[in-house]
């Protein structure tokens, strides 16, 4: 193994931080715990601390949360019952801010620890929707929908105006870097668009208006299993409520089948164009990528997610059992070619 002392870093400084513990806590509890030491550190608000850790062969330790051994930033270490213990691989599992668009890796760049998601540069293209899409747009991998950028300050009645002038209705109103569906609103009436957008901005200071497509959505994880791009089985998401908002992710309002009922031609069409996705924007480790497939018009990208969540409940883990791969091999995967 190339590492040894794995920490896996949770937690965030957004509205997904609870999401993100889970799935930092269920990451921790699959990796091979015969290879790798594992530290589970809570990031939240610049306040790490160690939670648990698992030495090889052992059992887990817990830390009552007013004895959490504070990580020390300068040369990401931690002091356990006076040993001082010196990361070797950052697995983040931060969903959002600052783990998702580019700091956390930035920090690790600088201090020479590898980690397991993309860069810092690439994290912070793709954490922006509108970003992202302007990477992908005159691309022919895929088609782009039609949209409209609106940042705090501006003109808010008269953007609104121009755009369902421009994009009709109905639209998706989203923050530019967010995720979880949180602050997202499905609007059908012009009048409702500018409370759409105030709604919004309770994520942040941009916002990303698009143009409704209809058609199935699709979500897609690509891989690098150090020779090669490695595709998991695609997820279709049928969601009970009008979209796959933060009640149908994380409430049971979806059906999320897998693998999703296709041919297979147009499995590997969408496969393809992930790995084309991955490729062009120079992703790393695990990256899941989210579509609508238009009957008429073909595949449209929604946006990509260099940090998919890993619930027990999560896509990207239904795709690894769908595949007939063992969740703790495929950790190992990931953090031995990341």
């Amino acid at each position: 193994m190339k590492y040894s002392k794995i920490a896996v870093i949770y937690g965030s400084d957004s509205s997904e931080w609870e999401v993100a513990c889970r799935s930092g806590e269920f990451t921790a509890s699959r990796i091979d715990g015969s290879k790798y030491d594992v530290y589970e550190i809570l990031a939240r608000f610049g306040k790490w601390r160690l939670v648990a850790y698992r030495k090889k062969d052992s059992m887990r330790v817990t830390f009552p949360e007013g004895a959490r051994p504070e990580v020390d930033k300068t040369d990401f270490s931690v002091k356990v019952y006076g040993e001082k213990v010196r990361f070797d691989f950052a697995y983040i599992m931060q969903h959002g801010k600052p783990g998702e668009n580019g700091l956390l890796q930035g920090y690790l760049e600088m201090i020479g620890i590898p980690f397991s998601s993309c860069s810092s540069f690439v994290s912070t293209i793709t954490f922006d929707k509108f970003a992202c899409k302007n990477y992908l747009r005159d691309t022919d991998i895929v088609k782009c929908a039609p949209d409209a950028f609106f940042r705090k300050g501006g003109d808010l009645q008269e953007f609104s105006k121009t755009t369902v002038d421009k994009l009709g209705l109905p639209l998706f109103v989203k923050p530019t870097d967010g995720g979880s569906s949180f602050g997202i609103s499905k609007v059908k009436e012009a009048d409702a668009l500018t409370g759409a957008i105030k709604y919004a901005f309770s994520e942040g200071d941009t916002v990303i208006v698009e143009q409704a497509i209809d058609g199935r959505e699709f979500t897609c994880a690509v891989y690098s299993d150090g020779k090669q791009l490695q595709a998991l089985p695609l997820v279709e998401i049928v969601s009970k409520n009008e979209y796959f908002d933060y009640d149908a992710k994380y409430n049971g309002n979806s059906q999320e089948i897998c693998p999703a009922q296709i041919s297979e031609e147009e499995s590997a069409e969408i496969q393809e164009t992930t790995k084309k996705i991955y490729e062009h924007l120079g992703c790393k480790g695990l990256v899941r990528v989210d579509y609508i497939k238009s009957e008429k018009e073909g595949l449209y990208f929604l946006e990509v997610n260099t940090i998919p969540g890993m619930t027990s409940a999560s896509l990207v883990p239904k795709m690894v059992r769908a595949a007939g791969i063992d969740i703790t091999d495929f950790l190992t995967t990931i953090i031995e070619n990341s």
